[in-house]
């Protein structure tokens, strides 16, 4: 009995992963309003009452898809940690954020509709869970101010940088490739943004 609750666990996670993959392309097109269950069953390659047995409607599916983008941000964004030091820290939350723009760039175009547009669906996240998880983040480069490990910044403004110059690269992507005189960014291109950010931040922050 437990071995076939997991299977049918596992049958569910992957179902759902791909109705999100597919979402995520239906909703970056046509944004919310725009978006057909029709075609995202269609991208997906599944019937679509196969959708409705896991969503009970277009928003449900949206707020779910965030939900799960929040989660995956939340675990692989959890880098900056006391037992840390700020070089590594650092460096390894600037990786994680400039390879999900290149690796899942609609995730961030999503949110950031959402949020462009007032944050109907994630306001209470953003006043309540958001918050908290944002707060740890604080109190961990507070930290390391206090024990003169980075020059005195403030930490808010130092995450909004971080955020906003890795997921530039998927938001706008369409610039930075016709800046850079190209057709797409290669895998090395992503690495130079990489570099370049780490080494504009860590000595923004005293760091050698």
């Amino acid at each position: 009995m437990v071995k076939a609750k997991a299977s049918e666990g596992n049958i569910r996670q992957k179902n759902k992963a791909v109705i999100f993959n597919a979402a995520k392309k239906e909703f970056v097109t046509y944004g919310f309003k725009g978006a057909s269950i029709k075609r995202i069953a269609e991208r997906a390659n599944i019937a679509r009452a196969n959708i409705h047995y896991y969503f009970q409607d277009k928003t449900d599916l949206y707020q779910q898809l965030l939900s799960n983008i929040i989660s995956v941000w939340n675990r692989d964004y959890d880098t900056l940690s006391v037992d840390k030091t700020p070089k590594q820290a650092l460096s390894d939350y600037i990786r994680a954020k400039v390879m999900h723009s290149k690796d899942d760039p609609d995730s961030s175009r999503i949110f950031a509709s959402e949020l462009i547009h007032g944050a109907p669906v994630l306001n209470d996240y953003l006043y309540g869970g958001f918050g908290t998880w944002l707060q740890s983040q604080v109190d961990v480069i507070n930290a390391w101010i206090e024990q003169g490990l980075i020059d005195k910044v403030n930490p808010h403004h130092l995450l909004f940088l971080i955020w906003s110059s890795t997921q530039h690269y998927a938001d706008f992507n369409v610039q930075v490739v016709a800046a850079l005189d190209k057709e797409a960014m290669s895998d090395e291109d992503f690495e130079d943004v990489v570099t370049s950010l780490t080494q504009i931040i860590l000595k923004g922050c005293g760091i050698d």
